[in-house]
C-alpha cells in the first residue's frame, strides 16, 4: 500500500507543479504585480509565498537545503523579502517581483528539488511523526494540525498539507486573480 501512496503523491505534486508552471509561463510581470485594489493581494504574493514555503517545507521534512538564500532574494528583486506567513494582508499587498525570469528560475529549481526528493523517498518514511503533539504556536492553528493524528503530524500529513494542499489553495487564488488581469483560469 505504501508504494501506491507515494506514487499517488508523486503524480499529484507533478500535476500541481505543472499548473504553476503553466500559470507563470502565461503571465507577464505587470500582470503578476497588479494590485486590483487595497486589501487584494497581487499574484506576486501567491507566487513567492507558495514557492518559498514549499522550498522550506521540503527541507524541514528531510529534503535538501533550501534553494532560496540572500543571493536569490536579491536576484528576484522582491519588494518584500519575506514569504508573508507572519505578516498582514495590508503589508503583503506591497509584494512585487522585479525580475520575473529570476523568479521563474527559482520556482523551477524548487519544483525540481521537491520532485527529486520525493522520487527517492521510501514509502515507510511517510509514517514518521515529524511534529509531535502538543503543537507549537506556529503549527497549532494550521490546517495540518487539524489533519494530524493522535501522535502528531506525519511526514505524509505534512507533504499533503504543507506542499500539496497549500499549493492548490494558492493556485485557486492565482486563478481568480488571473481573471482580474484579463486571463483565464488554469483548469476546467
Amino acid at each position: 500500500m505504501g508504494a501506491v501512496v507515494i506514487d499517488s503523491l508523486r503524480r499529484r505534486l507533478r500535476a500541481m507543479h505543472s499548473l504553476w508552471e503553466d500559470a507563470v509561463a502565461s503571465m507577464d510581470v505587470e500582470q503578476v504585480n497588479h494590485v486590483e485594489r487595497p486589501g487584494v493581494l497581487p499574484i506576486a504574493f501567491s507566487l513567492f509565498h507558495f514557492t518559498e514555503i514549499e522550498d522550506g517545507s521540503v527541507t524541514m521534512l528531510g529534503g535538501p537545503a533550501p534553494v532560496v538564500d540572500s543571493d536569490w532574494l536579491g536576484r528576484m528583486q522582491l519588494e518584500i523579502r519575506d514569504n508573508g506567513k507572519a505578516r498582514t494582508v495590508e503589508e503583503m499587498t506591497g509584494q512585487r517581483i522585479g525580475d520575473y525570469e529570476a523568479f521563474r528560475d527559482y520556482q523551477r529549481r524548487v519544483f525540481d528539488k521537491t520532485e527529486t526528493w520525493l522520487a527517492g523517498l521510501d514509502a515507510d518514511a511517510l509514517r514518521e511523526v515529524v511534529v509531535r503533539r502538543p503543537f507549537p504556536p506556529g503549527i497549532a492553528s494550521t490546517y495540518s494540525a487539524r489533519v494530524a493524528g493522535d501522535e502528531g503530524i506525519t511526514r505524509l500529513d505534512a507533504i499533503e498539507c504543507w506542499v500539496y494542499q497549500h499549493g492548490l489553495r494558492h493556485m485557486g487564488e492565482v486563478e481568480h486573480a488571473r481573471a482580474l488581469v484579463g486571463l483565464q483560469g488554469m483548469t476546467s
